[in-house]
């Protein structure tokens, strides 16, 4: 059984940091690329960053971009969003991500094999 275990979410001020966390089990993380999304309310859930399956290279969409960073740890099987200069625009639930085999630079949701149950990031003004 497939497991995605988001964790790290909370409330903050705009500007701070967050640093998202998401543990997998069930799959050979390796093989997967891994994704964040998220979804405020009354919006789609759209893509925010992913990392191939060996860490590098990284994707990001424009609204994050030089603020947020993706990594991931293959011997934890975990992948980490870092998100820094929060503003209440990121306001949303934060889902994680897995697929496999894919070079896209932007992922849309009925590509992924693995959601996470999400984690609610909320950044106050």
């Amino acid at each position: 059984q497939v497991q995605l275990v988001e964790s790290g979410g909370g409330l903050v001020q705009a500007g701070d940091s967050l640093r998202l966390s998401c543990t997998t089990s069930g799959l050979t993380f390796s093989d997967y690329v891994m994704s964040w999304f998220r979804q405020a309310p009354g919006r789609e859930r759209e893509f925010v960053a992913s990392s191939s399956s060996r860490g590098a290279p990284t994707y990001y969409t424009n609204y994050v971009s030089g603020r947020f960073t993706i990594s991931r740890d293959n011997s934890r099987n975990t992948v980490y969003l870092q998100m820094n200069s929060l503003k209440p625009e990121d306001t949303a639930v934060y889902y994680c991500a897995a697929l496999r085999h894919t070079e896209a630079t932007y992922l849309y949701t009925s590509w992924i094999e693995y959601w996470g149950q999400g984690t609610q990031v909320t950044v106050s003004s």
